[in-house]
């Protein structure tokens, strides 16, 4: 675990391999919330025995989001190790996928256990996922999972490595995977989710698949999303 911000954590999880053998890095963010309103856990990663000490030494988790249909695989190890933590998941992600119960389906409002603290977008529109953008405001940073990515170059290698050049996974700036442009069957309904991403005064940029950027954040999606909002 390492401090990214005010009361932001990040933690890299294993490699996970995914369809036609790509395989991605990972990466979790823990965000303690105010007023003993105990942690708030995006996209888990493999729960070790050192990540739960470090995460337990914290506080108590209270809140596990799955922020796509995509980020699932240890859901259900987090929500049996941490019972009384209450699953929150994106629109589109289905309880026999996840492997465990799901108490809330994330929307554009936060929940009242966060609101104030966290702001959050839906962007709909898209075939592949529905993803949940978040914002922690006392940090200024955009929490984004699958939709913005910046995968190191060299990661992959053979036929693999060309088909992330062209689909821009490893582009040498965070991007938007042409995979996902591709896939936008509501342009409109994406154009207005990030709009209002845009609006948020973020600095930093947490991404699940590319290295954090603890400044130009707000920048980084400008240009990420040059494509859409032309």
């Amino acid at each position: 675990m390492e401090q990214f911000g005010v009361e932001l954590w990040l933690s890299d999880g294993p490699i996970v391999t995914g369809a036609a053998g790509f395989r991605f890095p990972t990466r979790m963010a823990v965000i303690r919330l105010p007023d003993q309103g105990g942690l708030w856990v995006w996209s888990p990663v493999a729960l070790t025995q050192n990540l739960r000490r470090a995460v337990d030494a914290l506080g108590p988790v209270r809140h596990i989001i799955a922020p796509n249909s995509l980020h699932h695989t240890f859901l259900a190890d987090w929500a049996t190790c941490y019972p009384n933590a209450v699953v929150h998941a994106a629109p589109g992600l289905h309880e026999q996928d996840a492997g465990t119960s799901i108490h809330s389906t994330l929307g554009d409002l936060p929940d009242p256990a966060w609101a104030g603290t966290i702001d959050q977008v839906v962007v709909s529109g898209n075939r592949i996922t529905t993803e949940v953008v978040f914002f922690h405001r006392p940090s200024a940073t955009v929490l984004v999972t699958d939709l913005v990515q910046q995968i190191p170059q060299g990661w992959y290698r053979g036929w693999r490595a060309v088909v992330a050049r062209l689909d821009l996974m490893t582009a040498p700036v965070p991007s938007v995977p042409r995979k996902f442009r591709m896939a936008t069957k509501d342009k409109a309904a994406s154009q207005d989710a990030v709009r209002r991403i845009l609006e948020w005064p973020a600095e930093s940029l947490v991404m699940a698949h590319g290295t954090p950027l603890r400044s130009g954040g707000k920048e980084a999606l400008r240009h990420a999303f040059q494509w859409l909002m032309r």
